[in-house]
């Protein structure tokens, strides 16, 4: 029942910060908000982790939160960059500014957290701190050549998967459970009212996010009783690993279209908001204990690991070499949890 629980709580999440996001997205180009620099900001947020993270964090289960940050960075970094490595190896040409911000941003949150505690106040600087790196992206992108992401990149994802769904919907055994917000709305709901209707589903999809959340922290804590291992060394591997497997999609499904930079981008951005926002929050809502296995196991990987990421996109290759030895490392990294 803790796994069905746990399993279906993050089901929940997920589902629902899919839902939330297309929402947000439609109802902010109804209302005429800016699609471009909306696209930046979703892509660099990942919901559901900070949701998860932030639920555990309040049920008194902070070393969980925690590993939540860590595992899914090491998620995006070793597992997606390395199988699309390895199944699709691509060139890319990553604008070094953005190179040099991922490089740069995890060292604010290590200082902070280098007196073995993440306080509140510390919290309160990470959180701050997500706002400026948009800021900056927004710079270049509005006054550089830089681009990340532009609305016309996913307006052509955005065709292309429509029309993989409608490949798939001639076959008779498919079954499509995601929900098309925008056809929902579209066929429902006059013109002049879609924005406030998106905005709606939005609000109805904050709420599945909170009950999931809560399912899947509950299965949580009698999961770790189970059996028998530490909140930090769960959170790390088993819970983000099921939380984030949308970040495959998202990282090897762009690359396997011929479009390596909206994954690359999507790496980009998710590390700059574990290191700030999401870390941050978290803290804000119980502070983190940032001694023993977080400065053995995860502070190394971490660096490591992305390490080999920049030098790869530096290079503008990733081949599959670089994509094994990050997978490599990511298992290394499952054992590393519970072998402290």
């Amino acid at each position: 029942m803790s796994v069905v629980l746990f399993l279906v709580g993050v089901a929940v999440v997920i589902v629902s910060v899919e839902t939330f996001i297309e929402a947000v997205a439609e109802g902010a180009l109804a209302l005429g908000v800016s699609g471009f620099f909306l696209t930046v900001v979703l892509a660099g947020t990942d919901l559901e982790n900070v949701i998860l993270g932030i639920a555990a964090a309040y049920d008194q289960l902070p070393d969980l939160a925690l590993g939540t940050v860590f595992g899914e960075a090491l998620f995006i970094l070793g597992a997606a960059v390395g199988l699309a490595g390895v199944l699709v190896p691509f060139e890319t040409d990553v604008p070094r500014n953005y190179l040099g911000l991922m490089l740069l941003a995890p060292f604010l949150f290590f200082g902070l957290a280098l007196d073995g505690t993440l306080s509140r106040f510390d919290g309160a600087v990470l959180t701050a701190t997500f706002v400026p790196y948009l800021a900056v992206v927004y710079t270049l992108e509005r006054y550089t050549d830089t681009r990340y992401l532009s609305s016309e990149e996913v307006e052509v994802m955005e065709a292309e998967r429509e029309a993989s769904e409608d490949d798939d919907d001639e076959e008779w055994f498919d079954v499509d459970l995601d929900l098309d917000v925008d056809d929902l709305v579209e066929e429902h709901v006059p013109e002049r009212y879609e924005g406030p209707a998106f905005l709606g589903v939005a609000v109805v999809a904050t709420v599945g996010m909170t009950v999931g959340s809560e399912l899947a922290v509950e299965g949580a804590k009698e999961l770790l009783t189970l059996l028998g291992v530490t909140g930090l060394a769960f959170g790390a591997t088993v819970m983000s690993f099921i939380a984030s497997l949308e970040e495959l999609f998202l990282t090897v499904e762009p690359v396997r279209r011929g479009r390596p930079h909206i994954g690359v981008g999507n790496v980009v951005g998710s590390m700059l908001f574990f290191v700030s926002a999401n870390a941050g929050l978290i803290a804000l809502v119980h502070p983190l204990n940032t001694t023993g296995s977080v400065v053995t196991v995860h502070w190394p990987f971490f660096f490591g690991t992305m390490l080999v990421v920049a030098v790869a996109f530096y290079r503008g290759k990733v081949g599959r070499p670089t994509g094994a030895v990050l997978l490599a490392a990511y298992a290394a990294y499952w054992v590393a949890n519970y072998a402290v």
